[in-house]
C-alpha cells in the first residue's frame, strides 16, 4: 500500500511542469510583445527621420539592425512556445485543440518524444543564431581584403550549416 502510494505521488508530480508551461507561454507574450514594440519604434524612428529630412549614417543600419532584433526576438518566442507545447504533450497530455475535426493532429507543434523536442527548438535556435549573426555582420565596419575574405567564408559557412540543416530528418 506505501508502494502505491508512493507510485502515485511521483507520477503525479508531473504536473509540476504546467508552472513551465505557463511560465514558457508568458514569456513568449513578453518576448512578442517588446518585438512589436521594437518594430513600432523602428518605424517611428523611420518616419521621424524622413519627416525632418535628416539621414545619419548609420540610417539604414538602424532600421536593418532594429527589425533582424525584433526578428531575433519573435524566434526566441517561439522557441519558448515550442518549448511549452512540447512539454505538454510529453508530460501531461495532448492538446486537444490543436486536432482538427477529424482528430488529425497539427504536424506543426506535434511533439511525441524528447528528441522531437529537442531537435524543433534546435532549428529554431540555430535560426536565432544566424539571425544574431546577420545582425553583427550589419553592424560591423570592414578595413580590407582580407576581412571583406573572412566575411565571406563566414557566410559560406552558415549557408552551408543552413543547407545540411534542412536535410535533418527527411529522406
Amino acid at each position: 500500500m506505501l508502494e502505491k502510494i508512493f507510485e502515485n505521488t511521483l507520477w503525479n508530480s508531473r504536473f509540476v511542469i504546467v508552472l513551465a508551461v505557463i511560465f514558457g507561454v508568458f514569456g513568449a507574450i513578453v518576448l512578442f510583445v517588446v518585438a512589436s514594440f521594437d518594430i513600432y519604434e523602428t518605424i517611428k524612428y523611420t518616419i521621424s527621420t524622413y519627416a525632418s529630412h535628416e539621414h545619419p549614417a548609420t540610417f539604414h543600419e538602424d532600421i536593418v539592425g532594429g527589425i533582424i532584433g525584433a526578428v531575433d526576438l519573435y524566434l526566441i518566442g517561439v522557441v519558448m512556445i515550442i518549448f511549452s507545447f512540447g512539454i505538454y504533450e510529453l508530460f501531461i497530455s495532448e492538446i486537444d485543440a490543436a486536432k482538427d475535426k477529424e482528430g488529425k493532429e497539427n504536424q506543426l507543434l506535434a511533439i511525441h518524444s524528447l528528441d522531437q523536442l529537442k531537435d524543433k527548438i534546435s532549428k529554431v535556435i540555430v535560426m536565432v543564431l544566424v539571425v544574431g549573426f546577420f545582425q553583427k555582420v550589419g553592424h560591423t565596419e570592414y578595413h580590407g581584403a582580407l576581412e571583406l575574405f573572412y566575411l565571406a567564408l563566414s557566410i559560406t559557412a552558415v549557408s552551408v550549416g543552413l543547407f545540411f540543416l534542412g536535410k535533418v530528418g527527411k529522406h
